[in-house]
C-alpha cells in the first residue's frame, strides 16, 4: 500500500508510528527511495527521515493491511496517496 506523509515523522511522531505498527503481529516493511526498513524499528524509521508530501510504500506481510492503513490515517500521520 502507498501512503503520503502528512507531518514530519520525528521523535514523538516516530514513536507513535512505531507503537501503532507494533500493535499488529504482521511484518511491515517501509520503503522509501532505496531504503527498506522494518516499520517496527524506531531507528529505521528515523533513518528514512519522512517529510510531509513524500509518498512511501508499506509491504505488509500478514492479514492486517487494511487495519494498519486505517490506524495510520486515524493517527493523522499519513493520508491516501
Amino acid at each position: 500500500m502507498k501512503l503520503q506523509v502528512k507531518k514530519p515523522i520525528f521523535a514523538e511522531s516516530a514513536s507513535l508510528f512505531v507503537n501503532t505498527i507494533s500493535e499488529y503481529e504482521d511484518t511491515v516493511l517501509l520503503k522509501k527511495d532505496h531504503w527498506v526498513v522494518d516499520a517496527k524499528s524506531l531507528l529505521g524509521v528515523l533513518a528514512v527521515s519522512l517529510q510531509p508530501g513524500q509518498t512511501v510504500e508499506f509491504d505488509v506481510q500478514g492479514t492486517n493491511e487494511e487495519a494498519i492503513k486505517q490506524s495510520l490515517i486515524e493517527k493523522d500521520l499519513f493520508k491516501e496517496a
